[in-house]
């Protein structure tokens, strides 16, 4: 089954509800509808615009699909300042990132969290976009496959072919994101095809549908290289996607 690229502009802690909505609107108008047939285009806008930036995308009929950042396990309950998956869902939301290193580093979100918050994702009908990627000290170690594959087994362990064929899996080198430093095209490459084999080697077929991503200081200007290796279905993006154009371009680089 072909897969579809797919290009997903994670803002972080960037952007108040305003702001979200001219981004938003700009990165419409720069996108035609043969951008959108070629790669899937998805907006992950920090929480306090999701429900703007779903109002613009809805009534200006984009083409764009809107994703979250984080979410809580639970589907309700005394968790001050957490959001569950339902109301992510209502919001009509498509895509959750779980596992972000910066979640795992700075707020705690262990393999176990991410499991946790991976099935909450799928319970509430949304597709998570599940991250893995390891530390400089860990690739100067040699130990990168041990450690990414060991975080995808965690977060997917006891799940059906099924189920898994329809997930996004993002490698995301923690030694690149935000610090300008990119692996190089075959280094991505290396990766992510490691994290398709393991897929094949326990969910056999489900590797040929599952899209593997690759995210860390992706931007027009590394694209090209990234985009050509087949195992790399897309880009998890962070700073680039807070420009419309850096964005449109990125979609309409990735073919």
């Amino acid at each position: 089954m072909a897969r579809k690229d797919l290009i997903a502009g994670n803002w972080k802690m960037h952007a108040d509800h305003l702001e979200a909505i001219q981004m938003v609107q700009k990165l419409g108008y720069r996108l035609d509808p043969a951008d959108y047939d070629r790669v899937e285009v998805v907006v992950c806008p920090p929480l306090t615009a999701l429900r703007s930036v779903q109002t613009v995308i809805e009534a200006d009929y984009l083409p764009i699909k809107l994703g979250a950042q984080n979410v809580h396990w639970e589907d309700q309950g005394a968790f001050t300042g957490e959001v569950s998956p339902p109301m992510l869902a209502k919001l009509n939301v498509s895509y959750v990132i779980v596992g972000h290193s910066e979640r795992r580093e700075m707020f705690g979100d262990d393999d176990a969290v991410v499991a946790r918050k991976l099935r909450a994702v799928l319970g509430a009908g949304m597709t998570p976009i599940v991250c893995v990627g390891e530390s400089l000290d860990q690739r100067e170690a040699g130990v990168t496959e041990e450690v990414i594959g060991g975080q995808l087994h965690a977060a997917l362990d006891g799940l059906d072919a099924a189920t898994v064929a329809g997930l996004v899996i993002a490698y995301e080198p923690i030694w690149a994101i935000g610090t300008g430093r990119t692996a190089d095209a075959d280094t991505a490459a290396a990766a992510c095809g490691y994290l398709r084999e393991q897929v094949r080697g326990t969910w056999g077929e489900a590797a040929d549908e599952a899209r593997v991503l690759y995210g860390g200081s992706v931007n027009p200007g590394n694209v090209a290289g990234l985009m050509a290796k087949r195992d790399i279905d897309g880009g998890l993006v962070g700073g680039a996607s807070l420009d419309p154009d850096k964005m449109a371009a990125l979609v309409r680089y990735w073919v």
